[in-house]
């Protein structure tokens, strides 16, 4: 079993991150929400935390080993728990993660179906199903740290969701990303789009 890959990134696309470790190069599963932040690190040394498994084909008559790799070890966690939701499969669940797991761990104790819906490939049975079953099971999953150890309060909705992962694909880290999000949100008005929380969050002093 591989727990863990380090090597020099050597390209992501198409939902995949080519690990060059010397005398091997792995091609690496990856949640949705990690692509922008891996294609701005290519040429890099990076350390993948990875599940691995094998996946069927052809009904089943032909079995593949997969890799699938995360940030951190909590990311890898969450994913596991996120899979054992019924109908919630491995290739699934990485394209429905778009947003980083601690904002669909907070959709979830918020019982927040809306925002779950805007997860690719999640209905909305399914999101009141992922609810159903994971309610109440997510609370060390709530907060994403940073560098520095805070943790930024973003008031999560679609819009900021959607904000987050753009300012992440313009280069910034994601956690001065929150900050900035959660610094603009208060000034802006309700029915704000994702537009203008990104204009804002780029016209603020350095936080």
């Amino acid at each position: 079993m591989y727990v863990r890959l380090t090597g020099m990134l050597e390209s992501v696309e198409d939902g995949i991150a080519i690990v060059d470790t010397g005398p091997f190069a792995y091609g690496v599963l990856i949640p949705a929400c990690d692509a922008p932040r891996l294609a701005i690190r290519t040429g890099e040394t990076i350390t993948f935390h990875t599940l691995h498994y094998v996946e069927s084909q052809g009904q089943g008559a032909t079995l593949l080993p997969r890799l699938i790799g995360f940030a951190s070890e909590t990311d890898r966690a969450f994913f596991e728990l996120f899979t054992t939701v019924k109908g919630v499969g491995y290739r699934k669940a990485l394209r429905a993660l778009s947003i980083p797991s601690c904002e669909v761990a907070r959709a979830i104790d918020r019982r927040d179906t809306d925002l779950l819906q805007t997860l690719k490939e999640i209905g909305k049975r399914t999101a009141q199903t992922i609810v159903a079953e994971l309610h109440g099971k997510v609370d060390a999953y709530l907060v994403e740290t940073g560098g520095t150890g805070e943790s930024a309060a973003v008031p999560i909705t679609a819009v900021t969701a959607e904000a987050l992962a753009v300012l992440v694909q313009l280069g910034e880290p994601r956690s001065r990303a929150e900050r900035l999000v959660s610094h603009v949100m208060p000034s802006l008005p309700d029915d704000c789009t994702t537009e203008d929380v990104v204009a804002a969050a780029l016209n603020v002093t350095p936080v």
